[in-house]
């Protein structure tokens, strides 16, 4: 083992080391030329398994306010030992909206960084600042009311702007093409791991001794903990990692081909920004944003203001929506794969399938929601969990999209959809803010359903009517770099779909 930092340095000072070194080698070769992956355990599990916890940090950060802000409204609600702010609707709905006016700053310009500096230390900043927040909210919120916690929320935004990218980036170098979907499944299920388990604990935390504050500590530390394990284990590529085993690092490096990073590829900006399925594309993205962010933020008022259920329910219920997300993501992606590598469906029309499947069957039931009647409390958690559960249907319709136009480009173009999608993060909570005066009045909450529903079925006719699933004509704009090169690096989800022409999708992208 000696040999794997130095497998053909050093003095010759046995011939053991010599035949280890020369055996290494070849194993190499086996591995290299055969595409078999090494058993067992390996670097590249480590740092799919950092990610897959890194993201279940970040969104427990990013979602810890949701459950807080009703106890912090409402003493009576919690712990009656912790202090009241006194914010009305509008305000709240300005608080939760905050940490997207920050997100969308960094979108674009995070994968850039990434590439440059490397994705370990933006992933060190980025959950270390904002896990460093979390721990000063309470405080903040002493101090300085409503004002402090929007421009600390605000600050925790712009640091999480760069978690995808990198994360992105990172798969981009360390998921070989057979295993690709797989690792990159494993790490984006941190997302809505992280969602459900925060939605969960917090109305427990809340309610116990250490009151509301106690969900900021809580999140703080962990996210805390996870960079000093992050600085020590993570690594920015297989060439970097001092552990990992020769044959594994050759297995991984293999799968890329040869690399040259010294020429890049050239962006075509007008034609991304005026090619009619990317415009379909970008709306999809934005329409299912509204909606998911509409219910993320919102749902744990609504169910204890019409549901009239105590926090502890509160939390619990509104986190189960979540964790059936989370099932049927990996339900629908081998289910897509299904379809289309048996030439059941083709991709465009797997691509319209899912989309549909993800936008229309929660528009139904956020309409259903609407004429929910009183007393129909377990009738509304159905149709609340069918709404955001299903939702995971569109990881195999517009979230992968961006990779059957363009592999070329498909990081730039997911920048550019997700910055446009975040912007409706920020805007939903707000209109929910004018909306409803009365959190109390069921008829003020059926209008917020009315709206998400309508955005979902006007972005959603628009990617069935203009959306696409081959390859675009700018997508090989007078590039010096061959596509299956410039993927390796420069199209950071393109890394994790599987293979340059997207035959291996996965909801991960």
């Amino acid at each position: 083992m000696g040999s794997d930092s130095n497998p053909t340095g050093g003095e010759k000072h046995a011939g053991q080391q010599t035949n280890g070194s020369a055996k290494d080698l070849e194993q190499m070769k086996t591995y290299a030329s055969e595409g078999k992956p090494p058993s067992g355990f390996g670097a590249r599990h480590v740092q799919t398994l950092l990610l897959f916890f890194g993201l279940t940090v970040a969104y427990a950060l990013r979602v810890n306010l949701s459950v807080a802000i009703v106890a912090m409204v409402d003493r009576h609600a919690a712990n009656k030992d912790y202090e009241e702010f006194d914010w009305d609707e509008k305000t709240k709905s300005v608080i939760l909206s905050s940490f997207f006016w920050g997100y969308v700053v960094t979108q674009i310009p995070a994968g850039q960084l990434a590439q440059r500096f490397g994705p370990k230390v933006l992933l060190l900043l980025s959950i270390g600042v904002c896990s460093v927040l979390a721990v000063l909210t309470p405080f903040c919120a002493h101090i300085g009311d409503a004002k402090a916690v929007v421009g600390l929320r605000i600050v925790q935004g712009l640091s999480q702007g760069f978690i995808f990218p990198s994360t992105h980036t990172m798969l981009s170098r360390w998921a070989p093409a057979s295993e690709r979907g797989r690792l990159g499944t494993l790490s984006y299920a941190g997302a809505q791991f992280g969602t459900v388990i925060m939605l969960a604990i917090s109305g427990v935390l809340a309610s116990s001794s250490m009151g509301w504050p106690s969900i900021f500590y809580i999140s703080g530390a962990v996210g805390i903990l996870w960079s000093v394990v992050w600085f020590f284990y993570g690594s920015n590529s297989p060439a970097e990692y001092r552990g990992i085993a020769p044959e594994e690092r050759e297995f991984i490096e293999s799968s890329f081909g040869q690399q040259d990073h010294s020429r890049r590829i050239v962006t075509p900006w007008m034609a991304i920004l005026t090619s009619p399925p990317m415009i379909a594309l970008t709306i999809a993205h934005m329409v299912h944003n509204w909606g998911f962010w509409t219910l993320l933020t919102e749902m744990p008022s609504y169910m204890k203001e019409v549901l009239k259920k105590d926090i502890k329910k509160n939390a619990l219920l509104s986190s189960l929506p979540y964790l059936v997300m989370w099932i049927l993501s990996f339900v629908f992606s081998p289910l897509s794969d299904f379809l289309t590598n048996r030439q059941y469906l083709s991709r465009v029309a797997s691509r319209k399938l899912f989309n549909t499947i993800g936008l229309w069957v929660p528009m139904a039931a956020l309409l259903g929601l609407a004429f929910v009647p009183k007393g129909g409390s377990d009738l509304a958690i159905v149709l609340l969990t069918l709404a955001v559960g299903i939702n995971s249907a569109t990881y195999l319709g517009f979230q992968v999209n961006h990779l059957d136009l363009a592999p070329n480009h498909a990081g730039t173009m997911m920048g550019i959809t997700n910055c446009a999608a975040n912007i409706m993060s920020i805007i939903a909570p707000l209109i929910v803010g004018e909306v409803v005066t009365d959190a109390s009045d069921p008829i003020q909450w059926r209008w917020v359903f009315y709206i998400a529903a309508g955005f979902y079925f006007f972005g959603n006719l628009v990617f069935i009517i203009f959306g696409k699933a081959d390859i675009q004509p700018w997508n090989e704009s007078e590039s010096p770099v061959p596509s299956a090169i410039s993927s390796a690096n420069d199209v950071q989800p393109a890394r994790i779909a599987g293979n340059t022409t997207g035959h291996n999708e996965n909801h991960s992208d």
